[in-house]
């Protein structure tokens, strides 16, 4: 194997630990999102882990954030529940921030 091959290889191995290492932060950070939007609503345990699941699969459709963000804001508003987009974008720093310690301490 030549050394530029190898270097492609290393380029490959390092994109795809990326793309999955960022998979599992924003999967967590939904998990973590439907349990702080379930509080809001006043969810039962059962329909917080729905939601999340549900939560899972619309980001999964659309690259980045704000369909995760505009989702959220108008379910709260759909459930009669006052919450700003900008306290919603807050909270999804906060979740994202957790779940990326999360992933990193599980190695």
């Amino acid at each position: 194997m030549s050394g530029f091959s190898k270097r492609e290889d290393a380029f490959e191995n390092k994109f795809a630990f990326d793309a999955e290492k960022r998979f599992k932060v924003e999967a967590r950070r939904n998990k973590l999102l439907a349990q702080w939007f379930g509080n809001k609503a006043k969810m039962s345990a059962d329909q917080i882990a729905q939601y999340a699941a549900e939560l899972i699969q619309h980001d999964l459709k659309k690259p980045g954030d704000d369909d995760v963000l505009k989702k959220i804001t108008a379910d709260l508003k759909a459930r009669g529940v006052a919450v700003s987009e900008a306290e919603v974008r807050a909270e999804m720093s906060r979740c994202v921030q957790i779940a990326s310690e999360q992933t990193a301490s599980e190695g």
